[in-house]
């Protein structure tokens, strides 16, 4: 059955796309909770236009991520915590705490969620961070930890 898509779905398609799809996936799932129409004449011209605001919405979008990166990119955030002797802290810096430091040096805000640590800071130092503001714009953040 071929249907428009109204929404992003994941691992199917984003809004706007042409899918052909299984019968009972489209009458069960994709229909019912609005996240599919039925493919006609009428709704195609419709998807058209969809895909075109996308695609506006993804240029804006990209746009204002690779200002924030030319903002970013230069500073270097400092985190002071508590640390003992050995430079190990007590406690760990954890991408909520890198959003809260980016927001107040820079004024920029940064969903956390964006922040790709694989396990939180546990050591002073100065670390690198990657940022993704953008699927297609990625900025590698100079952390600094220092020590209360």
């Amino acid at each position: 059955m071929k249907v428009i898509l109204r929404a992003d779905v994941p691992d199917v398609g984003h809004k706007g796309d042409v899918l052909d799809v299984a019968d009972g996936y489209a009458r069960n799932f994709l229909v019912p909770r609005g996240l599919a129409m039925a493919a006609s004449k009428g709704a195609l011209a419709q998807a058209e236009s969809m895909r075109r605001a996308r695609a506006v919405r993804d240029t804006r979008d990209r746009e204002a991520a690779e200002e924030i990166a030319t903002k970013l990119t230069p500073l270097t955030i400092t985190i002071p915590a508590r640390a003992g002797a050995e430079g190990r802290l007590f406690g760990s810096v954890t991408p909520a705490d890198v959003a809260a430091a980016i927001e107040s040096q820079s004024g920029v805000e940064v969903d956390r969620k964006r922040l790709h640590l694989d396990e939180p800071i546990r050591a002073l130092g100065a670390h690198e961070i990657p940022l993704r503001l953008h699927p297609e714009v990625e900025v590698r953040l100079s952390v600094e930890v220092v020590a209360e």
